[in-house]
C-alpha cells in the first residue's frame, strides 16, 4: 500500500521538475545569447575622442519670432484674347523665367484679322494717291486730285468774278449777270473747301486703318502667353485643345525668391525690431539656414494676443525654401554680449533634454545644459557648463561609463 503511494507522488512531481527545468534554460540562454549594447561599450576598448575647452564668445542679441514662408508674389496668367489653345508648354512645379512661353493659341483667326485690316489700310493710302505699301502716311492736302481739281473750278469763278466786275463798272453787264457770276464764284469755293475737308476725312480713316493693323497684329502676339516674371507653376488650370475666354486663368505663377515671412513678435521684445534688420530663418526638419531682412513692421501692436506683426523678406535663390513651411526667425536687432558657444554637432536631443558628453577618469560622462540662442552652427549655453569646461566635440554612438581616450 505504502508502494503505490510512494509512486503516485514522484508521477505527481515529475512535470513540475521539466518545467522549471526547461525555465532554467531559457533564462540561461537568454543571459547569454542577448548582451546590453551599453554593457558591451563598457566594457570594450577605449575610444579615441577629441575633446574641445569650452569658451565665452561675443553673440548678437536676437528676437525670436515664429512664422510661416509663403510667396512674394503670385499672379493667375491668363489670355488677352480669346481662342483654342494649339499648346501648353507648363505642367506643375515647372520654372520658368520672366518672358518664356506658358501656352499659345491657334492664330489662324488672328492670321486672317491682320490680313484683312492691311488690305484695307492699303485701300485707304490708294484713295489719298499714296503708294499702297508705303510707310509714310503724311501727304500735302493740295497734290490730291479732288483738290486740285476742285482748285482749277475755283480759279476760273475767281477769274469771271473779276471779269464781270470790270464789265459792270464799265455800263457793259448789267448788275443781274454780275450776281450770277458771284454765285457760280461761291459755288466753286465751297465745293474747294469740301475737297480739302474730304482728304483730310481720308487722311483720318487712313490713321484708323493704321491703328485696326496694329491691333490685329496686338491681337495676334496676345495669342502667345508669357510669363510676367521669374517663378514656378503652382497650379494649371487648362490643356491642349481647350477653347478659353479672354481672361479665363490657365495657370498660377508664384515666385519663389525672395519668400515672405510674416512672423509675431512677443510686445516686450517690439521695441527692438526695425525695417532693415537682418534675420537668420530657419525651418523645421532643414538643418541650412537661410538669410533675410525685415521689410516691413505693423504700425500697431494686436490687442488680441499683443504681437508686433512683422515681414521679413527671405532670400531663396537656391531655392530650397518652400512655401507655406513653417519658420523660426531670429531678428538681429544689435548690441549683444559674450555667451558660452558650443558647436551644434557636440549636442545630443532626446526627449526634449539637451546633454553633452566629457571625460572623467578615463570614462565619458553626460553633463544636462539649457541651450538659448544658435548661430553659424553655434548653440548658446544658459546653463549646465562654464567657461574653460571640455565637452567631447563628436559624440555619435558614445554611451555613458564608455572608456575613452582623448586625442
Amino acid at each position: 500500500m505504502s508502494s503505490s503511494v510512494r509512486l503516485s507522488s514522484s508521477s505527481a512531481l515529475q512535470p513540475v521538475a521539466l518545467a522549471l527545468l526547461a525555465f532554467s534554460l531559457v533564462v540561461s540562454a537568454c543571459k547569454s545569447d542577448y548582451p546590453s549594447s551599453s554593457a558591451s561599450a563598457v566594457a570594450g576598448e577605449a575610444k579615441p575622442v577629441q575633446l574641445i575647452a569650452i569658451r565665452e564668445q561675443f553673440l548678437d542679441r536676437t528676437v525670436i519670432a515664429n512664422g510661416t514662408l509663403a510667396v512674394d508674389e503670385e499672379a493667375s496668367v491668363s489670355f488677352k484674347v480669346a481662342g483654342k489653345i494649339a499648346s501648353i508648354s507648363i505642367d506643375l512645379g515647372t520654372v520658368v523665367k520672366k518672358g518664356s512661353v506658358i501656352a499659345q493659341l491657334d492664330t489662324t483667326d488672328f492670321e486672317l484679322r491682320v490680313q484683312q485690316a492691311e488690305a484695307a489700310l492699303q485701300q485707304a493710302r490708294v484713295r489719298l494717291g499714296l503708294d499702297p505699301t508705303g510707310a509714310s502716311d503724311s501727304i500735302d492736302p493740295s497734290t490730291t486730285g479732288v483738290v486740285r481739281q476742285a482748285k482749277a473750278v475755283w480759279d476760273e469763278a475767281k477769274s469771271a468774278l473779276d471779269r464781270a466786275r470790270q464789265l459792270q463798272k464799265s455800263g457793259v453787264i448789267a448788275r443781274s449777270e454780275l450776281d450770277t457770276v458771284e454765285s457760280q464764284y461761291r459755288v466753286a469755293d465751297a465745293r474747294y473747301q469740301d475737297a480739302i475737308e474730304e482728304v483730310r476725312t481720308r487722311q483720318a480713316v487712313l490713321l484708323q486703318r493704321r491703328s485696326e493693323v496694329a491691333f490685329a497684329k496686338q491681337q495676334r502676339d496676345d495669342a502667345v502667353l508669357r510669363a510676367p516674371f521669374d517663378g514656378a507653376i503652382a497650379e494649371r488650370m487648362a490643356t491642349s485643345g481647350e477653347f478659353v475666354a479672354a481672361g479665363a486663368p490657365v495657370a498660377k505663377l508664384v515666385r519663389l525668391s525672395p519668400l515672405r515671412m510674416r512672423a509675431e513678435v512677443p510686445e516686450r521684445e517690439a521695441a527692438g525690431v526695425s525695417v532693415g534688420q537682418s534675420v537668420i530663418v530657419r525651418t523645421e526638419g532643414d538643418s541650412a539656414e537661410a538669410r533675410g531682412t525685415v521689410a516691413r513692421v505693423s504700425p500697431v501692436i494686436t490687442e488680441t494676443n499683443r504681437v508686433l506683426v512683422v515681414e521679413v523678406e527671405v532670400d531663396n535663390s537656391a531655392g530650397r525654401l518652400k512655401p507655406g513651411r513653417f519658420a523660426r526667425a531670429e531678428i538681429s536687432t544689435g548690441g549683444g554680449g559674450t555667451a558660452l558657444l558650443v558647436p551644434a554637432g557636440a549636442v545630443v536631443s532626446f526627449a526634449g533634454i539637451r546633454k553633452v558628453f566629457a571625460v572623467r577618469d578615463g570614462k565619458a560622462i553626460e553633463r544636462t545644459i539649457v541651450v538659448g540662442r544658435t548661430s553659424d552652427g553655434l548653440i548658446e549655453v544658459t546653463e549646465g557648463l562654464k567657461a574653460g569646461d571640455e565637452i567631447v566635440a563628436d559624440p555619435t554612438g558614445l554611451v555613458v561609463g564608455q572608456p575613452v581616450a582623448a586625442g
